[in-house]
């Protein structure tokens, strides 16, 4: 890289040419490392470590369990999209942040940095509740692309011999989005497969209603959800804490139990071991305290984007529930990570600030044939508007935003809307 001319201010180093190292190859690594090497272009080397040499487009993994997906049409290759760009790929699994030392530790040999966004996603917690997991358990997943295949497999030895279905999230869980729309669309699979009478469907969730997403509600989505479900013929637990998983049962703390003979149940998220394995890093759970500018609160050079970052809850529920960070969420959080790093690297004398309860709230949540896309000014009340549009112009919005999405993170367009 050469000699560098270093300029210390407020604990941030100004150069000529520096080093961005971006751990994550989903929606917030790759947006902040597009935008930081479009914006810089010489004037910095990027890096991206990721686990995975392929880039997953999550959302569409609930199309996947009953085949209206296969895993080539919802991945690209990330080497290819980097380095299209000059952006420098390792893969590799990040072992330890040695923040002190502007170090990070992997499989593959340990990486300097000027500047660090961490963007690493989910540990998946499994083990917040005995028997659950496709690992060691007896419920499957759709958190990644192995365990949605996996789901997939389980899922055609259902249909030959159909029985109760369980679909929903354990205490603690934050995907809620996913939640809902894996219950519509299964039960879109079990009508389409003629076996509906013979799978009925309850979803447990640890909200305190239905609709509440993490978030506290919004507009009369509780209604609407509600009334989905009973023209379905979906019945619901709210308030559900899952004490254990057997191979046919599920236990429930208040002595409920709900037999299945499918189930997919979102776990709880954690940060990556990586984080926790990092003193003053992360919090209890390895998230990443940040301030409104993505910024390590202890560690200024150190910034994160996406599930890594630590949301507090909007209220307190009777079981408690996370929050959700979409991919959307996590694409505003790493463009304005990305631009206060380039204005730190610029030695520009403006930041920019966004509080997570303040980013604009966007989902398109898909309902089979159907779905509602979800608009408002801020992801937490109070707000000026918030609007939930029921129909099936949701479903072919949802097709139509994977294809999009996926072709303009693939070609590094990350300035387009």
């Amino acid at each position: 890289m050469g000699k560098k001319q270093v300029i210390k201010e407020a604990g941030l180093s100004h150069i000529s040419r520096c080093l961005v190292l971006v751990i994550g190859g989903s929606f917030g690594g790759l947006t902040a490392a597009f935008e930081i090497k479009r914006k810089l272009k010489e004037k910095v080397d990027v890096r991206v470590i990721a686990r995975q040499e392929e880039f997953v487009f999550i959302p569409s993994l609930i199309w996947l369990v009953p085949g209206w997906r296969r895993s080539e049409q919802i991945i690209f290759d990330l080497k290819g999209a980097l380095e299209s760009k000059n952006i420098e790929f390792i893969m590799a699994r990040v072992d330890q942040i040695k923040a002190e030392e502007n170090k990070v530790s992997t499989t593959s040999g340990d990486f300097s940095y000027d500047y660090l966004v961490i963007a690493t996603g989910p540990h998946f917690d499994w083990d917040e509740v005995p028997g659950m997991g496709p690992d060691k358990g007896y419920t499957e997943s759709i958190c990644s692309l192995p365990h949605a295949i996996e789901a997939r497999k389980s899922w055609k030895e259902f249909l030959n011999e159909p029985g109760p279905v369980v679909l929903g999230s354990t205490q603690y869980a934050s995907c809620f989005g996913a939640e809902y729309e894996i219950a519509f669309n299964i039960d879109r699979a079990l009508r389409e497969a003629k076996i509906r009478k013979k799978a009925p469907v309850t979803f447990i969730t640890a909200e305190p209603f239905l609709g509440h997403f993490g978030i506290g509600g919004m507009g009369k989505g509780q209604k609407m959800v509600e009334w989905f479900f009973k023209k379905l013929k979906i019945n619901w637990i709210t308030n559900a804490w899952i004490e254990k998983v057997t191979q046919n049962k599920i236990y429930l703390k208040d002595g409920k139990t709900v037999p299945f003979k499918y189930a997919i149940i979102i776990p709880p998220f954690k940060g990556v071991r990586a984080i926790r394995d990092s003193p003053g890093l992360g919090d209890e759970r390895g998230f990443i305290p940040v301030n409104s500018k993505y910024q390590h609160k202890t560690y200024h050079n150190i910034y994160a984007a996406g599930v890594a970052v630590a949301v507090k809850p909007p209220g307190v529920t009777a079981v408690p529930c996370g929050v959700p960070k979409t991919g959307y969420m996590s694409e505003v959080m790493a463009k304005v990570a990305a631009h206060n790093i380039i204005y730190n690297i610029t030695g520009q004398d403006k930041t920019e600030e966004l509080p997570f309860p303040n980013i604009q709230g966007l989902c398109i949540m898909d309902a089979g044939k159907q779905g509602v896309i979800m608009i408002s000014d801020h992801i937490f009340a109070p707000r000026r508007y918030q609007l939930l549009i029921p129909g099936p112009w949701s479903h072919w919005a949802k097709i139509l935003f994977e294809k999009y999405y996926m072709w303009k993170l693939k070609k590094g367009l990350t300035y387009l809307p």
